[in-house]
């Protein structure tokens, strides 16, 4: 599992990091044509959008993997013992079911819908599909990160929590 983890977390940063780069190329590009050249790039704004729609989703699920999501931190920092054992699979409990539900099954009836319905961007001309295909994805490898998460401490915990034999 671990090594699943290694490889999925260096793909997934990888992605994210490639993703970013083309967001920051298509906005300096929607700039220097605007202001530049004076004939604004119709593609930009809608390539931006939709880049910052994967990099959240994507993002969230690297997140959850390194401890690095928004959270209240309050009550584990004061339990010890099997009361944070439990209070800690609590969490990814509800993560996991939220997932499922929610970004799974509702996103994946979504990207269903927008095939069957055949949506296209305005601008590019993409499916629909294809934009919101992240849901389901980033639903998938927050379940996985969070069942990885019942295996291996380092799951979970901030980047300068884990030791470096981990």
């Amino acid at each position: 599992m671990k090594k699943i983890t290694k490889i999925l977390d260096a793909v997934l940063s990888r992605a994210l990091i490639l993703l970013m780069v083309c967001l920051v190329g298509a906005v300096l590009w929607q700039v220097i044509s605007r202001y530049v050249f004076a004939s604004p790039s119709s593609w930009t704004e809608e390539l931006a959008r939709f880049l910052l729609i994967w990099i959240s989703l994507l993002g969230a699920s690297y997140a959850f993997r390194s401890g690095m999501h928004l959270a209240l931190d309050v009550l584990p920092r004061k339990l010890e013992g099997m009361s944070a054992v439990w209070l800690k699979n609590f969490t990814i409990v509800l993560v996991v079911v939220f997932s499922v539900s929610v970004l799974i099954i509702g996103g994946g009836s979504l990207v269903q819908l927008t095939w069957e319905l055949k949506q296209y961007s305005a601008v590019m001309g993409l499916p629909m599909a294809y934009v919101y295909s992240v849901i389901p994805v980033s639903g998938l490898l927050i379940c996985f990160y969070a069942i990885a998460a019942v295996t291996d401490d380092s799951i979970g915990k901030p980047k300068e929590q884990v030791q470096v034999g981990e």
